[in-house]
């Protein structure tokens, strides 16, 4: 009778350890112990003010960086935005006109962001003013990109954002890929040797911008010479006028139309029809580019726009 309730005793607990085995699938394809495994639930990226943890794989986000916006509806999670600045979205995220509005592009609604009750908020420059107040929401990533270090700075955006969702190795694969096109675009660039000279027009303000600037990539990445090497780096750029543009005399002149971008006078927004711009070699030779506006001044660092920004400079090589 002892042989029988010892028997019985083996295979309940045998049983039981069989239960307890959910056969989980290890990272390595073979079945694994799902209870020694360890759910992550939170992740730790730096973004421009530091260190910071936040919930991985997030289910409701609300962004306010187009960038950031731009990557991760190339990584496939467009689903995941609650909110975004729906009035100052460039055309290429225009599937994103239909979700809720967090607010203007330099100022956030947080009464209706609060409603919306995220996950995770993106931020660029603009609403670094609100950073305080957008925490006490959730928490709150900061991305900008180092206009000394660009292409460094997008890349470790990108990955920041694929480790976040998980997606780390597909952020890797496309940015090698734009890795690629690049240094395609730099030697052709380097070889040419023409002179190229960044301008910003604002209702008829013209402004310059150089290495060390919000447009650096133009130079430091993309490979374009600079016809003045010595620009003021600045955010805003350095003020200039038509008669400076002649006295440089670049090869090439992209311009960012900031007018188009954020839908302002439109009016007097032909660079090209200068007379003082015709009588460049960028205005002699048809080198007057003008550059996608909305992509460049309110994107600029997306693994989407980043394509486009690459097929805007290299009318330039054609």
């Amino acid at each position: 009778m002892k042989k029988v309730i010892l028997s019985s005793l083996i295979i309940f607990t045998l049983g039981l350890a069989a239960c307890g085995n959910t056969g989980t699938e290890s990272t390595d394809g073979s079945e694994g112990n799902h209870s020694s495994e360890v759910v992550q639930k939170d992740i730790t990226i730096t973004d421009a003010n530091g260190e910071i943890t936040v919930p991985y794989q997030p289910k409701k986000v609300v962004v306010f960086d187009n960038s950031a916006l731009d990557t991760i509806n190339t990584l496939g999670l467009g689903d995941v935005v609650v909110g975004a600045p729906t009035s100052n979205l460039p055309s290429f995220l225009s599937d994103f006109k239909s979700i809720e509005s967090a607010g203007g592009i330099k100022e956030p609604d947080l009464e209706k962001i609060n409603q919306m009750q995220p996950d995770l908020i993106i931020i660029s420059g603009r609403q670094r003013d609100f950073l305080p107040d957008l925490e006490k929401i959730a928490p709150t990533i900061f991305f900008e990109v180092d206009s000394t270090d660009t292409w460094n700075s997008i890349q470790h955006n990108a990955l920041a954002i694929g480790q976040i969702f998980g997606k780390e190795a597909q952020a890797q694969t496309a940015l090698d890929e734009l890795a690629t096109q690049i240094s395609a675009t730099k030697e052709k660039a380097e070889a040419n040797d023409k002179r190229a000279l960044v301008v910003l027009m604002n209702e008829g303000e013209l402004s310059a911008y150089g290495n060390g600037s919000r447009f650096s990539i133009v130079h430091d990445t993309f490979g374009f010479k600079q016809a003045d090497e010595a620009i003021e780096a600045s955010t805003h750029g350095q003020n200039i006028s038509y008669e400076y543009i002649l006295q440089k005399n670049p090869d090439v002149i992209f311009v960012v139309d900031r007018t188009k971008a954020v839908g302002g006078d439109q009016t007097e927004t032909s660079l090209a029809d200068n007379d003082l711009v015709k009588d460049t070699n960028a205005g002699k030779n048809g080198k007057v580019i003008v550059l996608n506006s909305e992509v460049w001044y309110l994107a600029g660092s997306g693994l989407e726009s980043l394509k486009i920004m690459l097929d805007d400079v290299n009318q330039a090589l054609k």
